[in-house]
């Protein structure tokens, strides 16, 4: 059946929408709010969203959380980016913080999802220089001292949002013996702890991401998340959330792309029609359309499928979303800027910024060769 809102959810993505219409609705202003774009994340804003209660919205009530699930929080990351609300800072928070919710201790849980409900930005460690896609062969290391304390040293990068965080939960290895998946364990940092220098990594997309470099950082023996050795299953139970908020993300995205290319298609004028009325351009954005819906359908389902059984992983259906709507985001992004010829090229319009982000979108989070691996992988293949 498709996937359609109840009345309560649909009344939050239209306030949603009317947040961003109000908050950010012209290019001027969201200049303004970014530095003039230096960056995806407005901390002005951000601060607003935590006031109406939305950055916990599929967090739990006792942390302060609005104790949605996954279609509430893909509802809101889907406007979030149709209405280009900077607040690039939430995809991280809430995966963050909903590795916290299944695996922290209750201390770490009142820090961590409470802050990203009450505006802190979050961020996860796990990349390295020599473990990207294979992230297991990290070697960032974290030795238990005699008084249960631990040191860590390494060097952790593609870090995304590490520069606005409060808390990093950081994965590094605890020991080497066994296979490369094993011996991995989860830590809660203070992002301010001694020990740890954040650099920026300047991007097409402004500042996202950052080296983290650690230099015998000393944490206490509480700081361990979860279980010490478990880090890598850890991190598999929480995929699903990953890859279907990045998924959202770049849904709303492609829903901009699309609606921001039709509007110029309309009024843009060659040969004394429309150029949308020629066939040539009328057919793409047809072909458009239909994958788009075939994208939210995807989403949405996926979504209801993780709130009908929230302890099951869903490893086909999540890389289906994330691999479907990143590709699609990426071709709308390409297909918008041919129609809007050198317009589409030029910073006077938004089309080459979609492109940037859309076409890191199919790199992080797991590269679309890595979603297309793991589904072949569910087939037995």
């Amino acid at each position: 059946m498709p996937f359609t809102p109840t009345p309560e959810q649909q009344e939050f993505a239209t306030a949603v929408r009317e947040f961003a219409r109000r908050e950010c609705g012209t290019r001027e202003r969201r200049q303004d709010l970014t530095s003039g774009g230096a960056g995806p994340h407005s901390p002005e804003l951000y601060a607003k969203l935590a006031a109406l209660g939305w950055l916990g919205v599929c967090l739990p009530e006792e942390y302060g959380g609005g104790g949605g699930g996954m279609t509430e929080a893909c509802l809101f990351l889907e406007e979030c980016s149709l209405g280009q609300i900077p607040a690039g800072g939430f995809v991280t928070s809430v995966i963050t913080a909903k590795a916290y919710e299944r695996f922290g201790s209750e201390a770490q849980r009142k820090t961590a999802v409470g802050g990203a409900v009450s505006g802190q930005v979050l961020s996860i460690a796990m990349s390295e220089p020599e473990a990207g896609s294979d992230v297991a062969a990290l070697r960032c290391a974290a030795v238990r001292g005699e008084d249960g304390g631990w040191t860590v040293d390494g060097h952790k990068t593609w870090i995304s949002n590490a520069h606005l965080a409060s808390h990093i939960l950081l994965v590094a290895r605890t020991s080497s013996t066994g296979s490369k998946h094993e011996g991995l364990t989860m830590f809660h940092l203070p992002a301010d702890t001694p020990g740890v220098e954040i650099r920026g990594i300047e991007t097409m997309g402004g500042r996202e991401v950052n080296d983290v470099y650690l230099t015998d950082v000393k944490l206490p023996a509480d700081a361990v998340v979860g279980e010490v050795g478990e880090g890598w299953s850890q991190l598999m139970a929480g995929l699903n959330a990953e890859r279907l908020f990045l998924a959202a993300n770049m849904l709303g995205l492609t829903r901009r792309i699309f609606e921001d290319t039709v509007a110029y298609v309309r009024t843009r004028e060659q040969f004394g029609r429309p150029v949308g009325s020629f066939q040539a351009l009328r057919h793409r954005l047809a072909d458009l359309a239909t994958e788009l819906e075939c994208a939210r359908l995807l989403v949405f389902d996926t979504a209801a499928a993780c709130d009908a059984e929230p302890e099951r992983l869903f490893p086909r259906e999540a890389s289906m979303a994330k691999l479907k709507t990143t590709e699609l985001a990426k071709q709308a992004a390409l297909e918008g800027m041919q129609m809007m010829g050198g317009y589409g090229y030029a910073t006077e319009y938004d089309m080459e910024r979609y492109l940037r982000t859309a076409v890191v979108s199919t790199v992080y989070g797991g590269t679309s060769e890595i979603q297309r691996d793991i589904i072949g992988k569910t087939y037995g293949l």
